[in-house]
């Protein structure tokens, strides 16, 4: 799933809290040409680039969703939820690959001043899940249904270097950047159940800790920044980012370290950076920059970029069988920069894979391309339905990744609706453009005519045989006609 949103559409501060130094900091100052020569620069930016492509866009992103003084239906103030009330339909084309499973809701924390305490009501048998993504993409936290439990809840998350004392009954969670992404989801059943998820998305709260218990109504954080008028709020911030030379994207990288300080394990780029005059805490110094070394830095970028979208042609860490594709690796990336940054630029706000898992298929069992006018079945065996613990569901997207117009209204199909299963247990879906016999229409998932298309699984909080990959998706199978006949 790619969550973009550049308005919620857009899978996205004042005070900083440095993070901790001891007497052997390095305080790298000086300038690059001290450093490195301008073909080691081009090699060295391009790795720093990267590294911190993740950090960039995310911030990048927390200016779009958070530049407004109020919450509206795109955006919200720092520390402040926007919720989304609705699932889109086949005319919403601003986010790619839309869920039509849960209701998002969304918040950009500041931790640089003081912890915001999250609180959850009880959520019974609905399932929920609150991703927490530090500023390097990295999930460090996931409470909900999963981890937490459905019961009331209230969480403190705390910045680097935060100490003190947090009321009693809050659970500490510790964040490893001060700029912190909360994706909310909460379980979906259909439109007639949007109701009652908003009312589940009014007690969601955010409270800064010294707002803490002063009033028995809803205590709104205060803003953290005041809204710009430089913000693009119309550019997709991938887009944004990408138009960055090479030292306009090292200087606004080099600002976020000062508050987002890299991971324990980035020593060994710790010391790449360094080389090109760029500290662990955000000191760099662009006027420095001879132009001879400015070149270096803007090619280093473009290399870097392209070596990022090659990804996309043979993803890291995939696995394919039957026609399904498959991807482990996400969420939590260690030292892996390069799948880091191929993940921030295609899957911004991936799960980790205990909370989610998402099979694409854009062939059949045959490996030929899924045609809008052909007819296709999916077959699950009774021992081989979707194992999770939450719920799963089978989304068709167009060429373009964006519902398909049909007289349902149906986008996707899962556990959750209505569906006809044979006498021995097993499920089979029908894929197509045109309406099937009566029978079949509750398994019918519309195909658009005359286009290609994919389908995309999303299998939530998913069993040991999902994560282990022992389960595997049965392939799409082509019906062929009658002898003589055409589809069409």
């Amino acid at each position: 799933m790619k969550f973009q949103f550049v308005n919620l559409a857009v899978v996205l501060t004042a005070g900083m809290l440095m993070a901790s130094c001891s007497s052997s900091e390095k305080k790298t100052t000086a300038s690059v040409k001290t450093t490195a020569s301008p073909d080691e620069i081009q090699k060295l930016a391009e790795e720093v680039y990267i590294y911190g492509y993740p950090m960039v866009l995310v911030e990048t992103s927390r200016e779009v969703l958070t530049n407004v003084s109020r919450v509206t239906a795109d955006a919200a103030p720092v520390n402040q939820f926007l919720h989304k009330d609705r699932f889109p339909d086949a005319s919403f084309t601003e986010v790619v690959s839309p869920n039509a499973d849960t209701l998002y809701s969304s918040a950009f924390l500041d931790l640089s001043l003081e912890p915001v305490i999250l609180s959850v009501p009880d959520m019974g048998k609905r399932y929920y899940l609150m991703q927490m993504m530090s500023a390097w993409t990295d999930v460090f936290a996931s409470p909900g249904t999963r981890t937490t439990g459905s019961y009331k809840g209230d969480f403190a998350i705390t910045g680097p270097g935060w100490t003190g004392d947090l009321p009693t009954g809050v659970t500490e969670i510790k964040a490893p950047t001060n700029t912190v992404w909360i994706i909310g989801r909460t379980q979906t059943n259909g439109p007639k159940d949007f109701a009652a998820v908003r009312e589940i998305q009014k007690k969601y709260r955010l409270t800064t800790l010294s707002s803490w218990n002063q009033t028995d109504t809803e205590v709104i954080a205060t803003p953290t920044r005041q809204v710009s008028s430089t913000v693009d709020m119309k550019t997709p911030p991938v887009a944004q980012v990408e138009a960055m030379d090479g030292v306009e994207f090292m200087e606004k990288f080099a600002g976020l370290l000062k508050q987002n300080p890299p991971n324990q394990e980035d020593a060994g780029m710790i010391e790449k950076m360094a080389r090109l005059g760029i500290s662990e805490t955000g000191q760099f110094d662009a006027r420095a920059l001879s132009d001879a070394q400015r070149v270096a830095f803007n090619r280093g970028a473009k290399m870097a970029l392209e070596k990022i979208v090659a990804l996309n042609q043979a993803p890291p860490g995939v696995e394919v069988s039957a026609g399904w594709v498959y991807s482990y690796h996400m969420g939590a990336y260690g030292t892996d920069y390069e799948n880091r940054a191929y993940v921030a630029k295609y899957f911004l706000g991936a799960n980790l894979p205990q909370d989610a898992v998402y099979p694409r298929a854009s062939v059949d069992a045959n490996g030929m391309p899924l045609k809008g006018d052909n007819r296709y079945t999916l077959r699950f065996a009774k021992d081989q339905l979707p194992p999770v613990r939450a719920f799963w569901s089978l989304t068709l997207y167009n060429s373009k990744q964006n519902f398909v117009k049909n007289p349902l209204n149906r986008y996707a199909l899962g556990d959750r609706d209505k569906l006809r299963y044979g006498k021995d247990g097993s499920l089979e879906i029908y894929i197509q453009s045109d309406r099937p016999e009566a029978s079949k229409v509750a398994n019918w998932l519309p195909a658009p005519a005359g286009q290609d298309f994919n389908l995309l699984m999303r299998l939530y909080w998913p069993k040991d045989e999902v994560l282990s990959h022992q389960w595997r998706m049965p392939g799409v199978q082509q019906v062929q006609p009658p002898s003589g006949l055409s589809l069409r």
